[in-house]
């Protein structure tokens, strides 16, 4: 176990909601899915608005509140090399809770990150050790098509895979590339592989389709 921080009001999460005993949809294993309240971006597809919305209640907890809401599944995740995946939202605007979480639960339970990496470095830096998978979806690495999608730049998702790739971490991410309609096109997604291929050496891409109702 590390360090206590049940009274310790400055690491907590805006907790959602957890979805347990997920099948192989976030790396290997069971997975259970953290959901925290908080987004960078303004995406026009998002399927999340509430994670953005004032109105919708959330409660903080503390690493080892959580801890005890998804020991539950401890044998799941050790059998299967699961774990707990932290998503939203974006998930590493919690950095500092993500590192305090993985401090105290057992060592051979997977801790993984749904992110869109447009935060800051020093986040990034916080999350690095504790992090065993990274899900990142990249949207579109064209500027201008990621700023019409999402509302921002995507000059720190560019640094934050550079970031990945020198801490030799390229093998522990899957990149999805969705193919988002009216936003880019299968030419659009090619390039996008390729210029995350000249950032560094990954090799897992998740390509799929947003479906839009």
């Amino acid at each position: 176990m590390g360090q206590n921080t049940e009274n310790n009001p400055a690491i907590t999460l805006p907790f959602l909601g957890l979805d347990r005993l997920r099948m192989e949809t976030d790396g290997e294993g069971v997975t259970t899915l953290v959901a925290a309240k908080g987004c960078p971006l303004s995406c026009r597809y998002c399927l999340n608005k509430e994670i953005l919305s004032g109105e919708v209640p959330v409660r903080a907890i503390t690493p080892e509140q959580l801890f005890r809401m998804v020991r539950i599944d401890d044998l799941y995740f050790r059998a299967t090399r699961g774990g707990v995946v932290f998503g939203g939202g974006e998930s590493l605007l919690h950095a500092r809770f993500i590192r305090a979480f993985s401090a105290i639960v057992p060592g051979d339970w997977r801790i993984l990150a749904e992110t869109c990496l447009n935060v800051p470095q020093e986040l990034m830096q916080i999350a690095l050790p504790a992090v065993d998978t990274w899900i990142v979806d990249i949207k579109d690495m064209n500027p201008e098509i990621y700023r019409a999608y999402t509302g921002q730049d995507n000059a720190q998702v560019i640094a934050n895979l550079k970031l990945l790739a020198e801490a030799g971490r390229c093998g522990d991410v899957t990149i999805r590339v969705p193919l988002i309609p009216s936003f880019n096109t299968e030419e659009d997604r090619r390039r996008s592989v390729e210029a995350v291929g000249k950032i560094g050496p990954f090799t897992k891409f998740d390509l799929f389709s947003y479906k839009v109702r």
